[in-house]
C-alpha cells in the first residue's frame, strides 16, 4: 500500500525538494504551507504521517500538533530552525515522534521517514504468507492496574482506556514483556525506533515522562517506570502487586 506523507512548511523550496525525495521513493505527497492548510489535509484526507515545521503562518507547527493530537496518532516529525533542547522537548511532549533540525540532509530526512513509517504501520501489514499453525500470540499482558491489548495496541488503566503514541505503545510493550529487567536508555530507543542509537539521552527522557504522565498515579513517584541510577529504567514485576 502507497503511504501518504503530508508536509507543512513555509517555505515552498523545502517542499518541492522533500517532494521529489519522497515521490521517487513511490510514496503520495500532500503539501501545505501553513498550519490551516495541513490542519484541512488531516481531517478530510488519510494521512500516515506528517512531517510539520514548527515556525509556520496562521497556525504554527506547536498549534498544530496540539490540534492533531487531541484525535489524531499519526506519527509526526517536527523539523525546526530552532535547534534549542527546549523546543525538541517541547515538540516530543507535546506528541512528536522525532525532530529534526534545520538545515538538514534531505537524504537523513527520508531516512527518518521510511524508518517512522517501517515501525508504525507494518505490525499491521499481513505478510502474504500462508501459516496454517501460526503460533500463539499474547493478547494482553495485564501488571497491577494496568492492561496492553496487543491485538488493538491500546492501553488500559482500570478499565478507562489510555491514548498512546505508536512509540509509547513500543517503548511500554517493551517494559512489560520483560518485568523487573533494566533496559539502558540505547537499548530502549533501538527496542522503540527500530534503529541504530543517533540520539542524545533527552528523546528517551522526555517518551518515558510522557509515559509516566498517563500511567502513574503520581509521576513523580513512579511505581510502574522506575529509574536505575547509572544504568537505565525497568518495569515493575506482577507479583509486586498481588
Amino acid at each position: 500500500m502507497s503511504r501518504t506523507v503530508l508536509l507543512a512548511d513555509d517555505d515552498p523550496d523545502i517542499l518541492e525538494l522533500l517532494r521529489l525525495f519522497l515521490q521517487r521513493e513511490n510514496l503520495k505527497v500532500l503539501e501545505a504551507l501553513n498550519g490551516i492548510e495541513a490542519w484541512s489535509f488531516i481531517r478530510e484526507q488519510r494521512v500516515d504521517l506528517a512531517v510539520i515545521d514548527i515556525m509556520m503562518p496562521e497556525l504554527d507547527g506547536i498549534q498544530l500538533l496540539k490540534l492533531l493530537r487531541t484525535d489524531y496518532k499519526i506519527p509526526v516529525i517536527i523539523i525546526s530552525a530552532k535547534n534549542e533542547d527546549s523546543d525538541k522537548i517541547l515538540g516530543l511532549q507535546l506528541g512528536a515522534d522525532d525532530f529534526i533540525a534545520k538545515p538538514f540532509n534531505p537524504l537523513e530526512v527520508m531516512a527518518r521517514i521510511q524508518a517512522m513509517l517501517r515501525r508504525t504501520y507494518e505490525f499491521n501489514e499481513p505478510t502474504g504468507q500462508q501459516n496454517p499453525e501460526p503460533p500463539a500470540l499474547q493478547e494482553r499482558t495485564i501488571i497491577g492496574q494496568l492492561e496492553l491489548d496487543h491485538l488493538d495496541c491500546v492501553l488500559y488503566k482500570e478499565g478507562q482506556d489510555i491514548p498512546l503514541t505508536a512509540i509509547e505503545y513500543k517503548l511500554l510493550t517493551t517494559f512489560m514483556d520483560s518485568p523487573g529487567r533494566v533496559w539502558t536508555k540505547k537499548q530502549l530507543f533501538e527496542q522503540a525506533w527500530s534503529d541504530p542509537y543517533y540520539e542524545d539521552a533527552n528523546t528517551i527522557m522526555v517518551h518515558i515522562s510522557r509515559l509516566r504522565e498517563k500511567i502513574e498515579d503520581n509521576a513523580r513517584q513512579p511505581v510502574y517506570i522506575r529509574t536505575i541510577r547509572g544504568l537505565g529504567y525497568k518495569f515493575a514485576r506482577k507479583d509486586e502487586f498481588r
